[in-house]
This record gives structure tokens, C-alpha cells and sequence, in this order.
């Protein structure tokens, strides 16, 4: 019954995961229209009874129903309890021993802290419970909060999800969960699915309680909100294709994870919020492949080379590439334990040093791409392994439009066309720059797409 039922359900690397609530098989009639094929259910033994004709029902529909077990559990009698309520998988939110839910036969996810992920292992998903809850930081006066780089700072996980991702081709998950006794706004879930969809990973959607409720009862309110957010999700899901192109930047960021690279508001994200196109670069994956189309990089981790790794950039550099190195004994003290995801204030000023570095270095030359009047939003850049395809995926996090965005390419390009999930699709006017091609968009709501070729 359980291989049946599997062969009905998309493959794991498809699923489209969200938390689920209830398990009355009426609220499925939720996902209709949705791509949502994936279902998160927290494990209960007491509910096991109806859990099971759930599961069933998602089944037929083709959703995929995980049972999510956490520490104190004992996994392998839950993994047993999901088997025999017919679950094609569990997941294991937090920190387990290794081997738990050993003889499972279904999929296990694993939803670890960042320090415990396992990357690079070839795993179908790699996913963490932790993240921050993105969007502009706001301070008690209602002014935007500054970051280092002097724009107004954005919390985003995107830094985070490009240094996991330049382990390897896992999907990843990001299971972080609105703030606890919080109202979220429509447009803040749009925020926190884009965050993470514009660098090729998945939002694990979960809703806060009142929003929840209000759903479950059809408010209307809350249903417009629900079909936005269906539709900012099937948007990526549409193009998935974009999740294969490459990180395309001049700008290389070489970093260990012992440094930083797992944590929120570091190096990553400050060059990203400045709107340059970076790359991350893990300490373990250093190559001249990984440089290769790159013209800077900046080493965090000096320290931590090894012999092999240092002639790497000493080649670099000989071949015409500049190379920005830390200063002497600086490293990210927050990153070397406990379960911080984000930097203190003693290690945002000590990244202060880097980053007026980073600036100087950088300075009105285009990596990659220059954008324009989008303080308020974030950017990725991606390529065609041959170069002559570039998507720039474009996330704002105010709670207004943005009108007159201005994209400026490195290259040359002929042929322009937006994306967006409200369903705008139209080609847009290319016209020359002092470095290649520029383009513009008239208006950004929450996220926009330029394909250029």
C-alpha cells in the first residue's frame, strides 16, 4: 500500500512543503489550485486514528503527508506509528543522534540548526528549522533601521541559503515559523516565500494563528491573502527551470562555516543588500572551477587554508583577479558555537572592517548587474552555464510598490522579458550602457523576474 501510494506522489525534490493544522480531510479543499503537495503534520499518537484517513485522502489528491517528530520522541516508535497510519515519510525537527528512525522505510527529512546540517552528502533535501523572519528592520520611532552598508537593513535568509547551496543540488527547506504571538500581513508571507525562492530554495509556508483561523472559518480576507500566497508559490514552481541556472557575479566570497557562512547578516548579506551580485564560495569547494568568470574575491578565512588552497588564490591573483583577505585574526566569534543564526553587535562592528574594505574595492564598478532605486529590495543574479542567458530575480520588502527599478548588465543583450506572479509577461525595451545593457520595470509589488538573452 505504502509503494502505491508513493507512485502517485511527485518525487521528494518536487515537494512544495507547508505546516499544516488540522487534519479534517475538508481543509485539503485548501490546496486546490495551490502547488502545495506536500504537508508537514505534527506527530500525535492520540491522533494517529485520524491521521491516518487524512493521509489517505491527501494521498488520492496527490499530497504527500509527513508526520514531523521532535526531540523527547522516540523516533523510531513515531516512525513506526507514521508507517502504520501510511505516511510515504517523517520529519525530524531538531537535533537527533544519529541513526534515529534507522529502518523507516518512507522518506526522512531532516530539519537540523544550521551547525548540524549535513551538506554536500547528495541528500534529496537538506533543511533547517532556523531562520529569521524576513523583512526591513523598524525601529520604535517607525524609522527604518540601518545596517553597515548604510541601507535601510533587510533580514533575509538569501546569504544563508547561497552558501548551502553552493554545497551541491539538494533542495533545500527553510523551516523557520512566523513570530510567536504575531499578526503577520498578507504581503510579509509573500516577503518570507520570495526570500528564499529567488535563491533557489523553499519556504516551508506555516501560518500564525490567527491567520489560520481566520482561513479555516473563509474569511475573505484571509482567502485573497491564501490565493496570493498560492500564487507567489506556483510562480516558482512554473519556472523551476531557473533553479538550475548558476550564481553568475564577478565577486567571489571564499568562506568557511566555522567563520560565518551559515549565519544571517554576515559578508553574504551585506554585499547583497548593497544590490552587487556576489557568489559564495565554501572553504571545502575552493577551486579554480569555483572562481572561474570571477574578476574579485574576498577571503575570509586566511587562516583556515590549507597549502593547495593558498596557491588557488595566489593563481588567481597572477591571473589578473584582485583578492581582498580579512584582517589578521578576524573571525566571526558568534559562528563558533551555541545556536546563533545571526551576528551579535560585537561582530557587526567587527565586520565593519571587512565590509569598508568590500566597499572600497567595489566601488561604482558592475560585477555582474547595477541596480537602481530599489533600496527597500534584494536581487540574485543567475546565468546559463554559456552566459548568453541572465535571469535577475528582484524581492521588495516595504510594504508599498516600488516604482522606476533600473537594471544595468554587464554584456551585451538584445531581448528582454518581466515575469511576475500576478501574471504580467512582456518584453521589455533594452537599450545601451556605459557597461552593456540596461533595462527598466515600471512598478515592483513583492517580486519581479528579467530574462534577458
Amino acid at each position: 500500500m505504502l509503494l502505491a501510494l508513493l507512485v502517485a506522489l511527485a518525487a521528494p525534490s518536487d515537494w512544495v512543503p507547508a505546516r499544516w493544522k488540522w487534519t479534517e480531510p475538508k481543509t485539503l479543499d485548501l490546496l486546490n489550485g495551490t502547488p502545495i503537495n506536500c504537508l508537514l503534520l505534527e506527530w500525535d499518537f492520540d491522533k494517529s486514528a485520524a491521521i491516518a484517513p487524512f493521509a489517505a485522502e491527501a494521498g488520492q489528491r496527490g499530497i504527500a503527508v509527513l508526520g514531523v517528530i521532535h526531540p523527547g520522541a522516540d523516533p523510531g516508535e513515531a516512525a513506526r506509528g507514521a508507517i502504520r497510519a501510511k505516511l510515504p515519510g517523517v520529519v525530524l525537527e531538531g537535533d537527533f543522534p544519529p541513526g534515529a528512525a534507522a529502518g523507516f522505510k518512507g522518506t526522512i527529512v531532516e530539519l537540523t540548526s544550521r551547525k548540524r546540517m549535513k551538506l554536500g552528502n547528495g541528500a534529496t533535501i537538506a533543511g533547517t528549522y532556523q531562520g529569521v523572519w524576513p523583512g526591513i528592520q523598524v525601529l520604535e520611532n517607525g524609522a527604518a533601521k540601518a545596517g553597515p552598508t548604510g541601507s535601510p537593513w533587510i533580514d533575509t535568509n538569501s546569504g544563508f541559503i547561497r552558501a548551502v547551496r553552493a554545497f551541491g543540488n539538494s533542495a533545500v527547506w527553510l523551516g523557520n515559523q512566523p513570530p510567536s504571538k504575531t499578526v503577520i500581513r498578507g504581503e510579509r508571507y509573500l516577503q518570507a516565500i520570495c526570500d528564499a525562492a529567488i535563491v533557489g530554495a523553499r519556504w516551508i509556508v506555516a501560518l500564525d494563528d490567527d491567520f489560520a483561523q481566520r482561513l479555516r472559518q473563509g474569511e475573505p480576507g484571509a482567502l485573497q491573502d491564501w490565493r496570493r500566497m498560492a500564487q507567489h508559490l506556483k510562480f516558482f514552481e512554473d519556472h523551476r527551470q531557473w533553479r538550475s541556472l548558476k550564481s553568475y557575479s564577478k565577486l567571489a566570497v571564499v568562506q568557511d562555516l566555522s567563520s560565518g557562512a551559515l549565519l544571517s547578516g554576515g559578508i553574504l548579506d551585506m554585499i547583497a543588500t548593497k544590490h552587487t551580485p556576489v557568489r559564495a564560495v565554501p572553504r571545502p569547494r575552493l577551486s579554480r572551477e569555483a572562481l572561474e568568470g570571477s574578476s574579485m574575491a574576498v577571503n575570509v578565512d586566511a587562516d583556515l587554508l590549507t597549502p593547495e588552497q593558498r596557491e588557488i588564490l595566489r593563481s588567481y591573483t597572477r591571473s589578473g583577479g584582485t583578492l581582498l583577505t580579512a584582517p589578521p585574526g578576524w573571525k566571526d566569534q558568534s559562528a563558533l558555537g551555541g545556536d546563533n543564526i545571526t551576528l551579535e553587535k560585537a561582530e557587526l562592528d567587527r565586520l565593519n572592517d571587512i565590509w569598508r574594505e568590500v566597499q572600497s574595492m567595489i566601488g561604482r564598478r558592475n560585477l555582474g548587474a547595477r541596480l537602481f532605486n530599489v533600496s527597500s529590495m534584494l536581487s540574485n543574479l543567475l546565468a546559463s552555464d554559456d552566459g548568453k542567458q541572465v535571469v535577475v530575480h528582484l524581492v521588495n520588502y516595504s510594504s508599498y510598490p516600488v516604482e522606476s527599478v533600473a537594471v544595468h548588465l554587464l554584456g551585451e543583450y538584445k531581448h528582454a522579458r518581466l515575469y511576475t506572479p500576478e501574471g504580467v509577461e512582456r518584453d521589455l525595451e533594452v537599450y545601451k550602457t556605459e557597461d552593456g545593457a540596461g533595462v527598466d520595470i515600471d512598478s515592483v509589488s513583492v517580486c519581479a523576474t528579467i530574462r534577458v538573452d
